[in-house]
Formats: C-alpha cells, structure tokens, sequence
C-alpha cells in the first residue's frame, strides 16, 4: 500500500504544481493578453468596390481580396471539410483539445520536434488575429488563454465565421468566399465538392498546396481532405471516388468586373482616401455607388474610341510599329514571344506581316492566329505627311506593307483592319438635367495609355460653345429670337485687346442684318460679338459665372464672345444642363450613395434638383439653422448625407432627407437655383434646335442648315439641341447638345495645346470624303455625339414642345422679324417672351430691302 500512497501523494503533488504552474503562466501573461471582446465588433480587412448605379462592378481597390461570408451561407460540406481537416471535434471541446496537445506532446519527446497539428480553430483563430506564427513555448500559452477567453465570448459559429473569412488561401485570396472567386470564379453555392476539399486544405500550406503554382501537391492535398471526409461519413465512397478522380479545374480569376470604366473608379477612390484615409479606405470593405449607367457608359465609350479611330484614319496611315526582320523571317514562336511582350490596348492587337499580295495581307498574332486583312481593311491607309497633308490614295498593298513588320490591326465590327494607336485625344460626360448626376464619363482614349482625366482636369478653349451663354445674356436684356444683328464686318475694335482685334466669320463670308436664332444656329461670329455688346461686357461676365463657370476663367475683353475661355468639359456640361432643365444651376456629382462591408447605408448623396419648390400648404417651415445645408442649398450642391446625422426631433432637417423623397413635390427637398428664366431657357433651346435642324423652306428655297446638320440626318427626332465649337486654328472642338432626359459633351483635340486638328481630304474608308476640309467641331467632335446620343436615346419617346407660362408665338417675316399677315414662305412662326412680341407688322418697302441696319452696337466702345 506504500506504493499506492506515494503515487497518489506524487500524482497530488504533480497535479498541484500542474496548476500552479498554470496559474503562474496565465498571471505571467495576463498583462499581454488582448481584449478578445474585440472580436465582436472585428472588421475585416476587405476591398474597396466601385459599383455603377446599377450595380455593375466597376473596380476593385486594396492588397487583400476578401468576400465576408456568413456562417449560415456557407456550404455545409465545405464546413465538414474544413473540421474534419483541421478540427474534427470543434463542436466539442472548449478552446483547447486535450487529445491534441497529448499527441502533439508525445511527437515533442518521441520525436524532439514541434507540432502545430494541436492548434484547433479557436486557437487559430486567437494566433490569426492576437500573435505571430512564432513556434515558441510563450506564445502556445499565449494562445491556448486566449482560446479559452474566446470561447466564453463569442458562439461556435461566430468563433468558425471568423475563421474561414480570415484565413490566407493563397493569391491575395483570404477567406473561402475569395477563394472560390479566386480559384474558380464561383460563389460559394456553386462550388462542388472536390472544389471545396481543395480549397478546405489550403489553409494550413496556401503556397505549397496552391492549386494554380503546384497543382500536383494541391491534387494530394484536396485528396487527403476528401479521406478525411469519409473517414468522418461525411461522403459516401462513391462521392469520394468521383471526386478524387476529377481533374484539378482551378485557374486564376481577377475580380469579376462588369464595367470597365477606369476612369470614374479613380474619381471614386480618390475620394473615399481623402475622406477617410488610404488605409481605412482600401480595407474597410466600403462599396460605392456611382451614377454612372452602365448601358450608357459602354454607348460612351464606344462612341468616344470610334469617333477617334475616324479622326486618326482621315489623317493617314504613320508607318508600321516596328521592324521584326528584313530579309530572313524569324521563326513563328519567335514573332509571336515578340508580339506577347506589347500589350493591345482599346481592341489594338499588335500584329506581324507576314506576306503580302496584291490587295490583302497576312498577319499574325500574338495568340498564334493568322488573320488575313482585306483591300476594305486597308485601303484608307494614305501616307501621313502632317496634319494638314496626306499622300494619294493607295492602290496596292505593298504601297502600306511590307513583310516583317509589326504592326497594329482592330476588328472594327465588320472586318479586321490595319490600324494604329491614335495621338489625338478626346474627352466625355453626360449628365441628368434633373438633378446633375453623372450618367458617363470617359476621360480619355485609353486609360492604360494616359490616367489624365480630361474630363475634369483638362482646360480647353471653348471656342464657340459659349455663343448660347452670350445670346442668353442677350435675351436677358431685351433681345429676341427675330432681332436683326447685323452680320457684317466689326471696324471698331474693342480697345481693351490691347491690339486692334478685329474679329472674322468662319468663313469670311456675311450677310448684313440678320435673325438671332440663324446668327446662332450658323454660329456667326460678329453677330455674337454685337450680341455681347449690346447686353454689355461686365453683365455677360456675370452671365457665364450663374451658368458655373469660374470668373478667373473669363477674360474681360470681346474674345469672350468666340470662347476664349478654358474651361473643362464638365463645366460645360454643367452649363449646357441649365438649358435642359429649364434654367436651375445644378451641380455636377458621381457618387450615389456609399456602403459598408456589411450593406449599411453609411452616406447618401442628396442633389438639389431643378424644379421650385412648390406651395406648401401646411405649417410654415422655420428658417434652416444648418449653415452647410443652407450653403450647398444656395449654391444648389448635392448634400452628402452620412448614417450617423440622424436627427430624432420631428423638425425638418435637410439632412435627414431621403432620396425618396427628394422630390419636386416635396416642399421639404432640395431645390436647386434658378439661375435664368425658364422664358429664357426655353428660347435657346429652341435657338439650339436650329444649329440641328436649320430653318426656312427647302421646297421654296429659303431653307438653311445649322452648323450640326449631321445630328439631324443620324438621330431624326426634333428634341435634341446643341452647339459645335470650333477654336483658332483647329486646336480644340466640341459639340454639346441635350434633351429633356440627357445633356451630354464631346472634346476632341492633343494634348499638346499648340498643335493643331489640321485637315483631311479623304474618309477612313478611302472613299471621296464628304465632309473634307478642316477639322471643326461638328465635323471631328460632332459625329461622336451624334453616335453616343442616338444609341443612348434609341427607344425613348421624343418629348413634345411645350412653350413655358409666358411664352407666345407670333407669325414673322423672315427678312425683317416683324409682325407680317402672309403666310407664304417667306413667313413662319416664331416664340417671344410675352410682351416682347414685336407690335409693327412689314410693309412692302421693307419686304424690298429697305430693313433695319443695327448701327447702335459700333458706338459703344468709342
């Protein structure tokens, strides 16, 4: 019995320093255990995503890709293979698995090496988010109290979500709703099971096991987790077999974007990182919502490439891309490692020829295909000389290629073609006249090419698409639609030039007194010059500024007039919309609202909208006591709305305004300033139409064309209106246009400001060119806007004309713009503000020739 007693006695006394030695571990590592209540509210490291408004990815920021998953949405296999792979009795113990650590101690003394194989989840769940990987004795006390300490804190599942949305599964994938996306470009119901097992084995050796660099040791891998699921009687032997014998499907997946708009995603990440820092923005996991459409945004940009493509090919063909052999030809897999190293850009592949024949050639591409370019594919390749000059017309193939080249070739829609990466640039936006939100924007021809935003950051001479600002200010006054401007030359120059400024028609052409609506339409420079005069320089200044142009912008001499202002193609959006909308200045903005990884609202755009505020017949409303709402109510700014400024009073607080209701019949919403009249609106709209559609009769030859004549022949409906614009020398053009639904702009010129659009001769498609001459903005920005605008309007109803309150039609005569009882064609309808209508009707005298001549315009600048 002496034995028995000394082995109790002993196993006492083990048992006693057992926990002393335990008591003495945890008070040792007490001070260094964090708060695992921290767990709780744990936030995940997850990306940055940038959505459309209709929730198309569009971009994706941040090192680590993670998708947060909740414990109920996952697979209850994939869960069986991750416990019965790293911690079979999981549901069972309390932090710590005592048969683990025995086995793992026994491997220690056996062996004199460590194992982690004692580690369960609940402890790697502590190492993951508490310690370093560091295989030392403090470290394992470490975690096994904090194991202990979760456990208490959090349930099982909450302990087991943490810990397949944390772990590293290889290529930048952490958690199993990443890594499906990753490995098999999946979400988590549709992965199958030899899918799951490959991904349950990852955790423990996400390099060595992944199935993309070593798929052989991944295949070993997934198969021994598929064993440990039968072993388990998690899988039956038949779902076992089948499963081991199927190949390995994973390949790499980048995030599944459904929009490629680089652009707008780097407006946006710029501002999550301003507003709430680089680090919190690229792994808080937040989602923003822009205003962008999808639809419209591809219409954009393929409206924006081609229009680009035309302008480039009209200039000729600038010579192949680089000399791959001249006399011997380089083996096929050499040509093609060759052409691997340059990456195509927009849908431009580069190419090799490889022989040519008479009116054809072959190509071969980097992928390996030989793709045979017909004569329609080529024959718009006339030699570039310069910008103003391209050589004759090719009749043969070998007069563009040769053998040994490397070249540049695009699918065009219809055929391959021979192609080249364009040097000239362009720039788009559209909006929504409503309330300002951006629907497009394109900021360039390649992202890849050039990140500069010319949207927003490149200032460009107006040229003539400020004359509609001009005529407004005019209207302002006292001008109507029928007032003769005289279109003839300007002797009296405006001495504030500094030089004698005389300003000219494009072309030097002029036709005495003319109507303001054909002086717009046909963008007649002297008679904005006279228009700008009589509604006086400073009052046009102030003018342009209520559109939302800066004033430092605007230079206070006469070339204001012919748009020698620089100013960005959003800002010119931006004030086109005030005509679309019927006179409300509003602003411009591209983040619709703002999510947290988990969905919650955290901010929400609320836009002034373009409407007044209607008749409340309810209580009074109190004064707004808010100085940043009543501010951006002024000034007619979007208000960004955060989930935390919620007020609990029942009093109106703009701040608290939803989307839903931010309505025009709310007289609680946000109402954007009403910069013109909608009188005045509605007549430069109609002034616009014009520039489209012209006026007169063709029938009785007193038809003319507006400078867009093109838009009408594409687009055929009568609610579109809009301006071109054209600069000195051909160095920037433009054309902006709108209907009710949509305002939009295109810029097309370099980026180097001295250089000029030049001129072109003959068409891409080698054809007589029907629009020959020098670039100008209906002929090189038009198209494009013509293009986008009839593809984005296609299968909307036209809106019809409905005069505003105040606005009467009188019949006039042509010639004179006064009152006239005819109604040949030498008469038509016209729209006066009420009361502006002219009051004397033309007599035969006047009919004849004897007309007002406007000689009071050339005595205000003595």
């Amino acid at each position: 019995m002496k034995w028995f007693k000394r082995l109790l006695i002993a196993f006492f006394s083990l048992s006693l320093l057992g926990v002393a030695a335990i008591t003495a571990a945890y008070f040792y590592v007490l001070p260094d255990l964090p708060d695992v209540n921290s767990l709780k509210t744990v936030q995940l490291q997850t990306p940055l995503r940038i959505y459309s408004k209709d929730g198309k990815l569009i971009s994706q920021f941040g090192e680590k890709r993670r998708i947060p998953v909740e414990y109920d949405d996952v697979p209850v296999q994939l869960i069986n293979a991750v416990l019965d792979t790293e911690d079979a009795r999981f549901f069972e113990h309390r932090g710590i698995d005592p048969i683990g650590i025995i086995r793992a101690a026994t491997i220690l003394i056996t062996t004199g090496k460590k194992s982690q194989g004692a580690s369960t989840i609940t402890q790697q769940v502590a190492r993951g988010f508490f310690l370093s990987n560091e295989k030392t004795y403090i470290r394992k006390i470490k975690e096994i109290f904090l194991a202990l300490k979760i456990e208490k804190a959090l349930t099982k599942k909450e302990i087991l979500a943490l810990y397949l949305n944390r772990s590293f599964l290889g290529n930048r994938a952490y958690g199993v709703g990443a890594a499906a996306q990753v490995y098999y470009g999946k979400e988590l119901h549709q992965l199958t099971l030899p899918e799951m097992a490959m991904i349950a084995g990852l955790p423990q050796a996400p390099s060595a096991a992944n199935p993309i660099r070593n798929p052989e040791r991944a295949v070993a891998r997934r198969n021994w987790v598929l064993s440990r699921m039968l072993e388990k009687r998690n899988i039956t032997q038949a779902e076992y077999e089948e499963a081991i014998n199927s190949p390995s499907t994973a390949k790499y997946h980048g995030a599944e974007i459904d929009l490629y708009a680089p652009y707008i995603s780097e407006m946006a990440r710029d501002y999550m990182i301003q507003k709430y820092g680089e680090e919190a923005a690229y792994t808080n996991g937040y989602n923003v919502y822009t205003t962008i459409s999808s639809d419209l945004q591809l219409m954009a940009q393929e409206s924006l490439r081609d229009n680009v493509f035309a302008y480039d090919q009209r200039h000729g063909y600038r010579g192949p891309a680089a000399e791959l052999w001249t006399d011997t030809p380089l083996a096929k897999d050499a040509i093609i490692d060759t052409l691997k190293r340059t990456p195509s850009m927009q849908g431009i592949i580069p190419a090799a020829v490889m022989n040519v024949s008479e009116q054809q050639a072959q190509v071969l591409t980097s992928e390996g295909n030989t793709i045979t370019l017909e004569w329609k594919g080529l024959k718009w390749a006339r030699k570039f000389i310069s910008d103003k000059r391209q050589g004759l017309p090719p009749k043969q193939a070998a007069e563009i290629l040769t053998a040994g080249q490397q070249v540049w070739i695009r699918h065009n829609g219809k055929h391959w073609q021979l192609s080249q990466i364009p040097v000239v640039s362009s720039a788009t936006v559209s909006l929504d006249p409503h309330d300002g939100a951006i629907r497009t924007l394109v900021g360039g021809f390649s992202f890849s090419q050039s990140q500069f935003n010319r949207v927003t950051q490149a200032k460009r001479q107006l040229g003539s698409n400020i004359k509609p600002f001009i005529y407004a200010a005019a209207l302002e006054k006292d001008y109507t639609l029928a007032t003769l401007i005289n279109n003839a030359p300007i002797n009296k120059p405006d001495i504030r030039q500094g030089t004698a400024w005389r300003p000219k028609n494009s072309p030097d052409i002029y036709g005495g007194p003319t109507r303001l609506r054909v002086g717009l339409a046909q963008s007649i420079n002297v008679m904005a010059v006279r228009a700008m005069r009589h509604a006086g320089l400073d009052n046009t200044i102030n003018e342009l500024v209520k559109f939302g142009f800066d004033p430092n912008d605007l230079p206070r001499n006469e070339s204001l007039a012919l748009g020698s202002p620089s100013v960005t193609p959003l800002q010119v959006a931006t004030a086109f919309n005030v005509f679309a909308n019927g006179g409300y200045l509003v602003e411009p903005y591209f983040i619709d609202h703002i999510t947290d990884g988990y969905d919650n609202m955290i901010e929400q755009t609320i836009p002034a909208i373009a409407c007044s505020k209607p008749q409340d017949t309810s209580a009074p409303i109190t004064d707004l006591d808010d100085p940043f709402a009543a501010m951006a109510e002024e000034l007619s700014q979007p208000v960004t709305k955060q989930a935390n400024e919620i007020n609990t009073n029942n009093e109106f607080d703009p701040m608290t305004l939803s989307a839903e209701d931010n309505v025009c019949s709310n007289p609680n919403a946000r109402f954007a300033k009403q910069v013109i009249s909608e009188q005045t609106s509605f007549l430069i709209t109609e002034a616009l139409k014009s520039v489209i559609w012209g006026g007169g009769d063709w029938s009785k030859g007193t038809g003319w064309n507006g400078t867009a004549w093109r838009a009408a022949k594409l687009i055929k409906r009568h609610d579109i209106a809009g301006k071109t614009g054209t600069t000195n020398e051909s160095r920037d053009t433009w054309f902006t246009g709108y209907n009710p639904t949509l305002t939009a702009t295109f810029w097309v010129g370099f980026d180097d400001h001295g250089r000029q659009l030049g001129r072109s001769s003959w068409m891409a498609n080698g054809e007589p060119d029907q629009i020959s001459g020098g670039e100008a903005g209906a002929k090189t920005a038009g198209p494009g806007w013509n293009d986008f605008m009839n593809k984005a309007l296609a299968g909307t109803p036209e809106h019809p004309v409905i005069p505003p309150k105040g606005i009467v039609s009188a019949r006039i005569d042509l010639a004179t713009g006064k009152l006239t009882r005819k109604t040949d064609h030498t008469t038509e309808f016209e729209y006066f503000v009420e009361g502006t209508e002219p009051k004397e009707y033309v007599t035969d005298t006047q009919q004849n020739g004897e007309i007002f001549i406007d000689n009071v315009a050339e005595d205000l600048f003595q």
